[in-house]
């Protein structure tokens, strides 16, 4: 579907290894992406069930943008989410996006449990179930170099697939995607393992043709020039996102230690900065991404046997070394690559990985748990301790890590340590420590991420000098907009290219139809959609607790912030909540 037509709907039955295809002309008001993947969960979810049934759907969407307009680079996965039990929504890019386009299908949805262990291969004659015994135990890494032997379509396919974690139905699992990319929160790697689903490998051959070329190349070249011509996505290119390792540091918004600080003393030694003099490989972009964001490095170690070094390539990112450098106390770029090699190899979610870690790593410093739980002396900076405790998540030797597995809002039920476990909303918090807007907007996000609603973005950018009703409103406003952007999946780097005025303009170009304030209506009847979802799944604004105290003790960059004024947000954002939605 390029806006004409119905949107193709691939289901796939993992229990009798069948598929078909619906054409839905319904699901065309939705736009894509996430708007027709609420609307498919909404029709598919087991409501009754939990998160690992077989029943559940897994559920896959682009948008009209994917393989079309620059940074329309993303695949947006649905689910019901084994670490909160409620609303799941992941994404993922390389060429994930661009081969579902060109297998010929907007959506898919999965459901059932194979027989055994089976691999996908889907592509525009449909759908091949695979034995995937021959690499079910094996890690990410080399499970993507067997799949790249077996199958065809070098250079067009995308390979999503689990490691031991998500065989082993940890729900800190992700998948990974391509090598460099992954749908990492909320566990779906946890769902594709309870299916006996390995992998995916995605290709095809299509081509579409745009029907109005002149509109379409002028807006192209508009959105191309505001891309790679201006600065707004410059930083993404040169340092990437790991550039905030020293901003962040700066402003004092970087949680360290468990967020026993919120400034790391070794910030210059895992800085981005440093990360590229002394490892950077090559820079990659998404397939349509005219860029170049993901920035790999080179890891090299010594040989087990003594026989020379082994060579490790790693994409690093913000996230990643913030979850496993400050917050963990790893204070050198090879420390990190260490404990990064291992969490990629077992296909864990690395911002929860690091988070849980850090919080094991204080509950056994205040005696809350001991060694007979944890197994190996976890201690901030100690990295090969690190390196056996995500192996031991990856593959639970104790209930200790089962439970860890499974979150800190489960664990810290069974072992206590409730004050300084860095959740909100259920999940485990992203690495911006900036003030009240990302302390709220995590919190009440549909998915409970960072992503959901930039808090951290107008911490930065107000400085403090708001009312508490322009943040409530901020937040709102960004959800619902960026509903849009997820429908039509586009990288949410390219956010401020993509206006509201030229996202019209591009969407009136391919044939729809519209202008900004439809869109924005849109946009809420989506977070609308989700939120219905998420109270039938049995959540509600009602149920958000006040954050654990450690975000009040630790100063913020705004400095230390007050329980009662996030206290009297909440209360103002669930009064302002139905009926910005409704309007």
């Amino acid at each position: 579907m390029i806006l004409e037509g119905p949107v193709n709907v691939l289901k796939i039955d993992l229990e009798s290894s069948s598929w078909k295809l619906e054409e839905r002309e319904d699901l065309v008001g939705w736009l894509g992406g996430v708007g027709v993947a609420t609307q498919l969960f909404m029709e598919e979810a087991a409501w009754d069930k939990p998160p690992l049934a077989p029943e559940q759907p897994i559920i896959f969407a682009i948008g009209p943008f994917s393989g079309i307009y620059p940074l329309a680079t993303k695949v947006v996965a649905v689910f019901r989410s084994p670490l909160t039990e409620e609303w799941g929504e992941s994404y993922a890019g390389m060429r994930a996006a661009i081969a579902l386009r060109f297998a010929g299908y907007d959506a898919v949805v999965i459901k059932g449990k194979a027989p055994r262990p089976t691999y996908l291969v889907i592509d525009e004659k449909g759908v091949a179930f695979k034995d995937a015994r021959g690499v079910w135990g094996l890690d990410t890494e080399e499970t993507g170099r067997l799949l790249r032997e077996f199958e065809g379509g070098r250079g067009r396919r995308s390979i999503w697939r689990i490691g031991p974690a998500g065989e082993n139905l940890v729900p800190l699992a992700g998948v990974n995607v391509d090598t460099y990319r992954h749908f990492g929160r909320l566990g779906l790697g946890a769902l594709l393992g309870s299916k006996n689903l390995k992998a995916l490998v995605v290709l095809g051959n299509r081509s579409y043709p745009i029907k109005n070329p002149t509109a379409y190349n002028r807006v192209y070249e508009k959105i191309y020039r505001a891309v790679v011509g201006t600065p707004l996505l410059s930083k993404y290119h040169y340092i990437g996102t790991a550039e905030n390792i020293l901003a962040l540091n700066a402003q004092g918004s970087l949680p360290t230690l468990n967020l026993k600080a919120s400034r790391f003393e070794k910030a210059e030694e895992v800085s981005g900065e440093r990360f590229g003099r002394e490892s950077l490989f090559r820079i990659l972009a998404c397939a349509g991404c005219p860029l170049g964001c993901i920035h790999v490095g080179v890891y090299r170690r010594p040989h087990p046997k003594g026989a020379g070094y082994i060579s490790t390539t790693l994409a690093y990112d913000y996230e990643p070394i913030y979850a496993l450098g400050p917050m963990l106390g790893l204070d050198a770029v090879d420390k990190v690559y260490a404990l990064l090699r291992e969490v990629e190899a077992s296909g864990l979610d690395v911002i929860s990985t690091g988070v849980v870690l850090a919080w094991a790593t204080e509950a056994l410093e205040r005696g809350v748990v001991s060694e007979k739980e944890t197994l190996v002396p976890l201690r901030f900076g100690a990295v090969e301790s690190y390196i056996q405790a995500t192996q031991y998540l990856a593959q639970p030797p104790n209930d200790f890590y089962r439970a860890l597995g499974r979150g800190l809002r489960y664990a810290t039920r069974i072992y206590g340590g409730e004050d300084f476990a860095l959740i909100l909303g259920g999940h485990e918090m992203a690495g911006y420590h900036t003030g009240y807007a990302f302390l709220l907007g995590q919190s009440v996000g549909a998915r409970h991420s960072h992503l959901c609603n930039a808090g951290y973005s107008f911490d930065q950018t107000r400085k403090g000098d708001y009312t508490p009703e322009e943040l409530v409103q901020y937040l709102l406003e960004e959800e619902a907009w960026r509903n849009v952007l997820n429908s039509l999946v586009i990288c949410l780097f390219a956010r401020k290219a993509y206006t509201p005025e030229v996202t019209a303009e591009a969407l009136q170009a391919l044939g729809r139809e519209t202008d900004p304030q439809e869109l924005m209506i849109l946009g809420r009847k989506i977070l609308r959609q989700k939120w219905e979802a998420k109270k039938r799944l049995g959540y509600t604004l009602d149920q958000i607790p006040l954050p654990p105290r450690r975000y009040f003790e630790t100063p913020s960059g705004q400095g230390l912030l007050d329980p009662e004024t996030y206290a009297a947000l909440l209360k103002l954002y669930r009064e302002k909540f139905a009926s910005f939605l409704n309007a």
